[in-house]
């Protein structure tokens, strides 16, 4: 007995909690720790005294995390889509439709694709102007004029 309460019930609810976090972050952090709970829910079963239990627990989640969890993120690491947005920073653009902030106006063609604009400090940009994209910001090209 634990805290009045059977260790079993404790166990089971290390585990819930410890799958429900896994589930909610995806970090392959407390998923170690459910694993610790079964180890710990066995224990249990057999009759070992709690504090074994606790020492059970503690060992195999902290060994768990520290040897898995980085072995198990390099297998499932995600790529990183590259998208045209990252190639298009620091290019060349011409002006095709005044970049106006206040009248929410701007395209610029770069890489062969038109991209709506606004300018660096919020000036108008005349047509025909070759500007140079210093950011994305959203689905916006943030452009500033070449000197």
């Amino acid at each position: 007995m634990l805290f009045g309460i059977n260790s079993l019930y404790i166990w089971v609810a290390v585990i819930i909690i410890g799958v429900a976090v896994e589930a909610f972050t995806l970090d392959l952090s407390a998923i170690w720790f459910a694993v610790g709970g079964v180890a710990a829910l066995i224990a249990a079963s057999i009759g070992l005294s709690v504090p074994t239990q606790l020492v059970i627990f503690v060992l195999f989640s902290a060994v768990l995390l520290i040897l898995m969890r980085p072995f198990c993120r390099r297998f499932l690491k995600t790529k990183k889509e590259a998208t045209n947005a990252d190639r298009i920073i620091g290019e060349t653009a011409i002006v095709t439709e005044a970049v106006d902030h206040l009248h929410e106006t701007g395209a610029v063609k770069v890489c062969g694709t038109v991209w709506s604009a606004r300018s660096v400090d919020d000036t108008v940009i005349p047509v025909g102007t070759t500007v140079h994209v210093v950011e994305i910001r959203g689905v916006k090209a943030v452009v500033e004029k070449i000197n």
